[in-house]
């Protein structure tokens, strides 16, 4: 049978030799190799010879696949033996045909260099790429079938005429060009970082190939591209290329130029390899090439950074902190030296920021406040905007700020670490105590919470409650908060930092004051509807419970003035009639009041303390009496009378012709009559200066012995748990149950666990040496 005969079989199918349409077929391919228009009838007429081929019958003998039709053109089952697939003789001429034209190809541009091959290669591989797809669509019935089936049945080296066309180019054109054209194309890359201009669409036309080319040649079925290819013929040389280049020239940049420069070269280098991968290299080498670039540019430099780091702290360079921070963020680990860089430079600058303001900090709370905020402000500033609010230079800030505002110059004079949260209770005093000074509601919102900034680094927080209990408590009682408001807002500060313990009792001290001011208006109310006379002063009462507040009972005696004696009977009556059962004790020594005076030349209004009072009335019996005689009349302890008298002296409401520093019983006090004042209200109720210390005593001997008893309770309910434990756990167990009120002393709670033993709360064990267990 020759080539071009069309006989039927039996069965009235066509039989078509490949010989028949092969030589139009191929015509016809060789037309779309050379990138014509080509009319879509024309398009047709090929893709029908492929088709009628492929869906021909062949008899065994003839060239081809046999292809069987039984009745109703059901497919039998193929004789066994010999070639039984139609499609395999038009899938070798197929690849004949890519191999020759490709051979041919190579000959044009294998003796070409640098731009000459990338422009002979990216045209080539552009107009073979279009025209194989082309290809592929023509041979689309030989794909959906015959290579299918040859794929499924698992046959080696058949794969879609597009895939066909990559194998072939890849065999034929890439392994004898691409050395060549890798080197070339890192040439142009090499130019452009060196500020040329460059043809990027040459370099994209090569990338876009290297991709298109790593198809999975083991399994033809495999979706999408391996990169095989691109990543080891020119990813590979590409980031080896990059590294020499940017060592070089990063060793060089900064051998000529100062940091800070540098830091604006790398971190432009940086973005224009970013952009560089968005414009014409493949995505998937974003991450490597930037951790290439991260290690050339950065890590191999980072001791030059760390020693820059800390010039720019001291010259508060702040943009170019944020550019390091964002510089050597990008390597892994690599801001561990940063941190602690930060974190003893802020240390310095707040100790050196107390050493400067000297002793006039020990004495004065808003210089040393104000001094601590400042450098917090500073550097918090800095944390935030330089370096993002980075966790790890927050806790840098908050440790060195912990360190520095804890010891400092200020405790070491002090020779206390609690003078910290003193100083914060007496600066908290001066905001909320009513004065000419006060700022604005929402000026002092503002300041309380940046009180709170200082509160937060605070160890010994108990002694902060302690203090600021007592200044609320006078503040209370003697009516001098410049705001409720405030005073309510500060506590809810407290409490939202250490929980409802920590300000409970302070809160009860504000429910006092309410329940007193009801208290009082009963009072008059109960006098208004008395049988007896009226009072002859204005009288108030604070009735306090004394679990609550930090005044401790006047142990010394005091004779109340008869003139008050009425007031005090009457009060005391109304009530224990109130509340039976109920023990009023008085304070005197928190008491005040206000005398009118008719002796001067003007009449001035006093306000005195309740002692000020007692004294002052005796002088209206007498001109003059002896220190002895008015210590007889009042009661008043010695000591405390000298220091109400040098009070009273000073102010020269009395005078004396003994020294006043040095009053004796003997010394004779007389009423001055030619006292002058400019004020006709005169506030004569100063603190007296042994007061103030002795209760700086007695408030840090408070603290210590309530130590003692929340150490205790601290071993006690750890014990309970755990039954049994070794000494240096329960060390431990204790400083982290008690670390956010103070830090135990470890000799304190050593003594605290001899003292439980003794008590028979704990026992040492026999036999296991630093053991304690549990006595229920």
């Amino acid at each position: 049978m020759s080539g071009s005969s069309r006989t039927q079989n039996p069965h009235g199918l066509r039989q078509i030799g490949l010989d028949q349409i092969w030589d139009d077929l191929r015509g016809g391919i060789q037309h779309v190799y050379r990138r014509q228009s080509m009319a879509k009838t024309r398009y047709m007429e090929l893709y029908t010879h492929v088709y009628n081929y492929c869906t021909s019958v062949h008899n065994p003998g003839q060239s081809g696949q046999q292809q069987a039709r039984g009745p109703a053109g059901r497919r039998q089952k193929p004789p066994t033996g010999g070639a039984q697939f139609v499609g395999l003789e038009l899938y070798k001429r197929l690849r004949e045909f890519l191999k020759s034209y490709l051979v041919n190809l190579l000959t044009n541009g294998q003796d070409l260099l640098d731009e000459q091959v990338l422009s002979f290669y990216t045209k080539q591989w552009e107009d073979y790429q279009f025209s194989s797809k082309v290809l592929n669509g023509v041979c689309a019935y030989l794909n959906r079938h015959w290579v299918r089936r040859e794929c499924d049945e698992g046959t080696k080296g058949i794969y879609e005429i597009y895939s066909l066309a990559l194998i072939t180019w890849k065999d034929n054109l890439f392994k004898p060009l691409n050395k060549q054209v890798t080197n070339a194309v890192l040439k142009l890359i090499e130019k452009e970082r060196n500020g040329e201009t460059i043809k990027t669409g040459l370099v994209s036309g090569v990338i876009n190939c290297y991709v298109e080319l790593g198809l999975n040649e083991e399994d033809p079925t495999a979706k999408g591209p391996t990169l095989t290819v691109y990543k080891e013929n020119f990813e590979s040389p590409f980031l080896d290329d990059t590294e020499r280049f940017f060592t070089r020239e990063s060793t060089e940049f900064l051998r000529q130029n100062p940091v800070t420069e540098y830091m604006k070269k790398a971190e432009a280098r940086l973005m224009e390899e970013q952009k560089r991968v968005q414009l014409y290299l493949h995505e998937s080498t974003q991450d490597v090439l930037a951790r290439k670039c991260e290690k050339v540019l950065i890590e191999k430099h980072l001791e030059i950074f760390h020693y820059e780091f800390q010039n720019l702290l001291d010259d508060d360079k702040n943009d170019d902190l944020g550019r390091m921070y964002q510089l050597v963020s990008r390597i892994q680990d690599g801001l561990g030296e940063l941190k602690s860089l930060l974190e003893t430079h802020i240390y310095n600058q707040g100790v050196a920021a107390i050493d400067k303001c000297g002793e006039s900090a020990l004495n004065d709370p808003k210089v040393y406040v104000q001094t601590i905020l400042d450098v917090h402000k500073k550097y918090h500033a800095l944390v935030m905007t330089a370096f993002s609010n980075d966790a790890g230079f927050v806790a840098a800030l908050d440790k060195a700020c912990g360190r520095f505002i804890n010891n400092n110059s200020v405790t070491k004079l002090a020779n206390a670490s609690s003078k910290s949260p003193e100083l914060l209770a007496r600066y908290c005093d001066l905001l909320l105590k009513k004065s000419s000074k006060n700022p604005e509601e929402a000026e002092l919102e503002d300041t309380l919470n940046q009180v709170m900034v200082v509160f937060k680094y605070i160890e010994d927080k108990d002694v902060f409650q302690k203090f600021y209990s007592k200044m609320l408590a006078k503040r209370l009682v003697q009516h001098m908060s410049a705001s409720d408001d405030a005073e309510a807002s500060m506590i809810s500060k407290l409490k939202q930092a250490c929980g409802f313990e920590y300000t409970s009792k302070l809160q009860r001290m504000f429910q006092d004051i309410s329940v007193s001011k009801e208290l009082n208006d009963q009072f008059k109310e109960h006098l208004k509807k008395s049988s007896e006379d009226e009072l002859d002063i204005d009288f108030s009462i604070e009735v306090l419970s004394s679990g609550s507040w930090p005044f401790q009972q006047s142990s010394s005696a005091f004779s109340l003035p008869q003139e008050m004696e009425r007031s005090f009977q009457r009060f005391t009556c109304f009530y224990s009639n109130r509340h039976s059962g109920r023990k009023l004790n008085w304070l005197y020594h928190m008491s005040k009041g206000e005398l009118v005076t008719h002796c001067f030349k003007n009449r001035y209004t006093l306000q005195a303390s309740t002692f000020q009072i007692a004294v002052l009335l005796q002088f209206n019996i007498t001109d003059s009496m002896s220190v002895q005689q008015v210590q007889d009349s009042t009661q008043i302890k010695m000591d405390t009378l000298v220091q109400v008298l040098q009070i009273l002296l000073k102010s020269k409401l009395l005078v004396t012709e003994e020294d006043e520093n040095t009053l004796s019983p003997l010394a004779q006090l007389s009423l001055f009559f030619g006292y002058k004042n400019k004020k006709l209200r005169v506030n004569i109720n100063v603190p007296m200066k042994s007061e103030v210390k002795t209760e700086q005593e007695a408030t840090h001997k408070h603290i210590e012995e309530d130590r003692k008893l929340l150490i205790q309770a601290a071993i006690v309910r750890i014990m309970k748990m755990r039954k049994m434990l070794k000494h240096q756990q329960l060390l431990a167990e204790v400083l982290n149950q008690l670390s956010s009120r103070f830090k135990p002393r470890v000799p304190v709670i050593k003594k605290c666990i001899d003292i439980l033993i003794e008590k028979e709360y704990l026992a040492r064990v026999e036999g296991q040496k630093d053991t304690y267990s549990y006595l229920a």
